[in-house]
């Protein structure tokens, strides 16, 4: 069956800096387009950032340019560099993954817990 498992979370300073891992296993990997998601405490979930299967990238506006999604098909994991963190970062961070040519995010990681302090 399909697996994701993340891993790297932790605590870290403002302004610090962390690097997730995501990976997946029962999955033709480099078919899927693979993203990152975060929840806040008390706040619903919110889109990071994804990597389709070629390698390319797309990301929220309020992470752009502090972090970087990048992906090794060979050894079937993506990562998330988190750079210059903030603790508006703070939350519990999932992987997920689709099919290439489909919308949904079929599978889901348990999550990595990320505490950024002030």
């Amino acid at each position: 069956q399909v697996q994701l498992v993340e891993s790297g979370g932790g605590l870290v300073q403002a302004g610090g800096s962390l690097r997730l891992s995501c990976a997946a296993s029962g999955l033709t990997f480099s078919g899927y387009t693979m993203a990152w998601f975060r929840q806040a405490p008390g706040k619903e979930r919110e889109f990071v950032g994804r990597s389709w299967s070629a390698g390319n990238t797309y990301y929220a506006d309020s992470v752009k340019g502090r972090f970087t999604i990048s992906r090794d098909n060979a050894k079937n994991t993506m990562y998330l560099q988190m750079n210059s963190l903030k603790p508006e970062d703070t939350a519990v961070y999932y992987c997920a993954a689709r099919w290439k040519t489909t919308a949904i995010y079929d599978y889901w990681g348990q999550g990595t817990q990320v505490t950024v302090s002030s």
